[in-house]
């Protein structure tokens, strides 16, 4: 039986917010279609360290360790961090999730400077709290660092600054470097302990690994205790603890992902520019540009093309798309694709 898709503008609960839409659609595009695509619309590395992992059968005969000690003792060796310092999720989402559960269990205001990644304000608003007003002192903030989807790499002093100011009125910063992996660890707060302050990471974008999810965060040991208990029991399964323990062994790896990563990055973002395109200065590993058009059409070509990008509209800019950095024959091909669209 073929059912249909629900969709976006459907309610299923009155007063609940919407389903936010993501890259990423590879899988639904062919399941659709049936034909194959390059996806331009997922921001993943396209230089990933290989990874040689055997995985035990034995695994899937126990419940994880709930408290999952062996992975946060690995992590915490990489990043001079307490084992009490960090909590996992089921992706970074799942993180951001438990912290607005966390931070907005009564109702309170959110700081989210637009455009960035919807899933801020959606999770603020499943638990209870709203975006802040003019003037009104925030429970929590939120920065994406590399901001998705404009690329833009806020410097470690300026975050910094951020941060003193949040303290001052005892507002928590959530901070995602999601992408700094793949831009400039050196801007990176991992170091930085304070009780102001949930740091998400994820291994997802810099070991392009999209179907395995497992994120990572590290906050103050209250506030990791308080993410722990909101969390769902074994969220991270045996596969994806398993997959994490082996990759951080590699995470020195990622500096050669980010050499090639600026090559291509170069290559696309001069190509762009000479489209005529407005290409927001890039840090991370993908591009927004503003096309100065609509760009559903542009996007549907794009498509015909078997080229998927992200549609920027919904993060309220209906003139720009996102593009990840790939490989360079791919890269090739998207400028040749967008040449075409473009005449």
């Amino acid at each position: 039986m073929q059912h249909k898709p629900i969709k976006e503008d459907k309610i299923v609960v009155p007063g609940l917010p919407k389903k936010v839409r993501h890259g990423g659609t590879i899988k639904f595009y062919h399941e659709r279609t049936g034909q194959n695509a390059i996806d331009f619309s997922a921001s993943l590395n396209p230089f990933p360290p290989e990874m040689e992992w055997d995985f035990p059968p034995s695994l899937l005969e126990y419940y994880p360790d709930d408290e999952y000690i062996q992975l946060k003792e690995v992590i915490g060796r990489l990043f001079n961090r307490d084992v009490e310092e960090i909590a996992i999720g089921n992706g970074s989402i799942e993180l951001i999730r438990s912290f607005c559960q966390v931070m907005f269990r009564h109702p309170g205001a959110a700081k989210i400077d637009l455009p960035t990644f919807e899933e801020y304000l959606l999770s603020v608003q499943l638990a209870g709290g709203h975006r802040a007003k003019e003037g009104e002192i925030p429970a929590a903030a939120f920065l994406c660092n590399p901001n998705n989807p404009t690329g833009l790499l806020t410097g470690k002093n300026e975050v910094i600054s951020l941060l003193k100011s949040y303290v001052d009125q005892d507002t928590c910063l959530l901070l995602d470097e999601a992408f700094i992996d793949l831009s400039d660890p050196r801007e990176s707060l991992i170091g930085t302990r304070d009780r102001h302050l949930c740091l998400i990471r994820s291994l997802t974008k810099c070991f392009s690994v999209p179907g395995l999810r497992f994120g990572y965060a590290f906050a103050d040991p209250d506030l990791v205790c308080a993410l722990e208990i909101v969390r769902p029991p074994w969220s991270v399964n045996a596969f994806a603890e398993h997959f994490a323990i082996q990759a951080f062994g590699k995470y020195h790896e990622l500096e050669e992902s980010r050499r090639k990563i600026r090559i291509e990055r170069n290559y696309l973002e001069k190509s762009l520019n000479n489209l005529g395109f407005s290409v927001s200065p890039p840090s991370a590993n993908f591009i927004m540009a503003d096309t100065g058009m609509d760009v559903g059409t542009l996007c549907n070509a794009l498509a015909g093309h078997g080229l998927l990008v992200r549609d920027c509209t919904s993060f309220g800019l209906p003139h720009a798309i996102r593009v990840a950095v790939r490989t360079h024959s791919e890269n090739s091909v998207l400028v040749e694709a967008l040449i075409a669209c473009m005449q």
